[in-house]
């Protein structure tokens, strides 16, 4: 896993910000510390950090040449059936110099063309540059595990794995406003779009060819073309194949050069890794996080028995608030893009201790997308089948307006989860899955907001970028939330928290649920196999229900939340103040001042509030103060 930039100038005006591919290089150090190259040609320019894990040897170093010198390639993942496609490749009368799946990936290119991406099993994104034909093919994975950003002008093209090496191009930093609207409903900015108008995120399972003054960017993925075609297994013999497909995923992704370990939150999800990978090495390493002062969120209790289980050299890393607040500004100094999800402070703190002792670790992400494993997804379902429990909510729905409601507080969370539920129920499916997806609704972000920014937001461009995240909701069953939060909420929000917060930390995850065959297959099973009644998830608890201790399956499900409503009062209260500032945010032009002044009378005197709703507005805020972009009030 590593970091790629780079520059395809269209004319001479274009070539001149070939200046700056040095210092694009450099600014994204973090996702690869382990050696650094640049390849120039005339108009084109590759950029590349290496973060070491297969074939340690300088040998395997990028820009990567072929033999002739017609091709180079700069790549950030790993391709796990590198081997089996090299053999392939050999047949053919390549003679390999390196034992790297970059050489593989790359002969793969020149002998099958833009279609060898169909063969890689893994997670990527890369680029090839053919300096006979001037052409240049970029490709990103089919979940979208790994980040690719561009930019496009009359000059040139530029693209890299984080925005902020694309910045580095005097690209101009004017902010859209519907993706502002849009972060401060979901906490991030949906694909293919991004915080600034010219520049945009290669969508999962896309490429980008580059030829002449041509960008032609086209899917060469879709996941529900490849799930058209329902499995007619029974539930036990789907569960047996659950097993086998995960077997084969986790299998693949032991290849290492360096340490490798795996996170264990206690879950069902990462659990079930951890399981299945102790059997392919001697003593897997595993690491866990918890809260010392914050029992509602500390699970290492259930990680330490499946680390006992399977006997792990686990670590538990015992977080205190301060723990978050001295991390915090390092994080978000991370972002050229504001990024909302608060647990992301979690998960870096994860990466920063994990990475001590090793440099891979498995995760158990993409799970709770595949197999209904949010409260939402049993909301939903109940909300589709309704029976007493909805009929009641739905009448009291006054009553429980009138009660607290609280994430970091039991009763207070299932007042909010009751109130959000019973509002839903009188909305369409797709309305209610939106509903369901965002922070704020949308009537409630349109009253935060100054007049002057209000006229800005294209409504237009809103709903079809809402139209595009709710496209495969139908009503029926289960699935078409699933494949909706496959598309929208894991690779914007899930897989890009623990890219950036992995890589901030020079550590690379590796995710064996979001294999693209697990996938498909989870993706062709009934509904009724993933939810009924009171049970999420219910295929992956059963399948692996034999291999994990059972008191995992009496545990209350808690999302990997953040604490931080008493630090808004305490440590945190001058920036908080600083970021709320009245004559900044009327300089701003994005908020209504008097709801500002409100919020900060709110948060410092109450708790009445959501602290996440307050942290997505602190992070723009941050992120504005930082890159002070431009922002049309005309």
């Amino acid at each position: 896993m590593c970091g790629i930039t780079g520059l395809f100038a269209f004319n001479e005006i274009g070539r001149m910000q070939a200046i700056h591919m040095h210092k694009a290089t450099e600014v994204i150090a973090h996702r690869g510390p382990n050696a650094s190259d640049v390849y120039s040609s005339h108009f084109v320019h590759l950029g590349h950090r290496r973060l070491s894990i297969i074939d340690l040897s300088e040998g395997a170093n990028q820009p990567m040449h072929d033999d002739s010198g017609r091709y180079t390639i700069v790549f950030n993942g790993e391709i796990y059936n590198y081997q089996e496609i090299k053999e392939r490749l050999k047949n053919k009368g390549v003679n390999f110099k390196t034992s790297s799946d970059t050489e593989v990936l790359l002969y793969a290119y020149i002998h099958y063309g833009k279609g060898c991406v169909n063969q890689f099993h893994g997670f990527f994104g890369f680029a090839i540059y053919d300096n006979e034909e001037n052409s240049l093919f970029i490709a990103r994975d089919r979940m979208g595990i790994k980040p690719l950003l561009y930019s496009v002008d009359e000059d040139k093209v530029v693209f890299g794995s984080e925005m902020i090496s694309l910045l580095q191009f005097g690209i101009e930093k004017e902010v859209d406003p519907t993706s502002i609207f849009q972060l401060l409903q979901l906490t991030y900015i949906p694909t293919p779009d991004s915080i600034f108008k010219n520049i945009k995120k290669l969508p999962q399972g896309h490429y980008m060819f580059i030829k002449g003054k041509e960008v032609i960017v086209e899917p060469y993925y879709q996941l529900k073309e490849q799930c058209t075609t329902p499995l007619n297994l029974t539930y036990e013999e789907a569960q047996k194949e659950l097993l086998n497909v995960m077997e084969a995923s986790i299998q693949e992704r032991m290849i290492s050069d360096v340490p490798l370990g795996a996170f264990l939150s206690g879950g069902i999800d990462s659990s079930a890794v951890v399981a299945m990978a102790s059997k392919h090495t001697e003593q897997l390493q595993t690491f866990s996080i918890g809260y010392k002062d914050e029992p509602l969120f500390d699970e290492t209790h259930y990680a330490e028995l499946v680390a006992k289980k399977y006997n792990t050299d686990h670590t538990a890393f015992k977080l205190t608030p301060d723990d978050f607040y001295n991390h915090l500004f390092g994080m978000l100094d991370s972002y050229a893009e504001p990024f909302a999800d608060a647990s992301a402070l979690a998960v870096n703190i994860l990466c920063r201790e994990t990475k001590k002792k090793v440099t891979v670790a498995l995760s158990g992400d993409g799970a709770d997308e595949m197999f209904a494993g949010y409260n939402k997804h049993l909301g939903e379902w109940k909300s589709r089948y309704q029976g007493t429990v909805a009929k009641v909510i739905k009448a009291g729905l006054p009553v429980l307006k009138q009660l607290p409601q609280s994430r970091n507080s039991a009763f207070g969370n299932k007042i909010r989860q009751a109130i959000k539920f019973g509002d839903g129920l009188k909305l369409s499916p797709q309305e209610r899955y939106w509903f369901q997806c965002c922070w704020r609704d949308t009537d409630t972000t349109r009253s935060i907001l100054s007049q002057s920014f209000k006229g800005q937001i294209d409504d237009n461009a809103f709903a079809e970028r809402k139209g595009h995240l709710t496209q495969y909701i139908d009503g029926n069953g289960i699935n078409d939330v699933l494949f909706s939060d496959l598309n929208g909420l894991l690779v914007n929000d899930m897989l890009h928290k623990v890219d950036s917060m992995s890589m901030l930390n020079s550590l690379e995850v590796r995710v064996p649920f979001l294999d693209h065959r697990v996938v498909e297959f989870a993706m062709r099973l009934p509904s009724e196999y993933k939810i009924h009644g009171n049970m999420k998830k219910r295929i992956l608890q059963d399948a692996f229900r034999t291999l994990l201790p059972e008191e995992l399956y009496k545990r209350p499900k808690h999302g990997f939340e953040v604490p931080l409503m008493n630090g808004y009062k305490t440590a945190l209260r001058s920036w908080v103040n600083e970021m709320l500032d009245k004559d900044f945010v009327a300089s701003q032009g994005i908020f209504d001042v008097n709801y500002t002044e409100s919020l900060k009378n709110t948060i410092f005197n109450s708790s009445n509030y959501d602290q996440n709703q307050v942290w997505s507005i602190l992070v723009l805020q941050n992120w504005w103060k930082k890159y002070n972009p431009s922002l049309n009030k005309a």
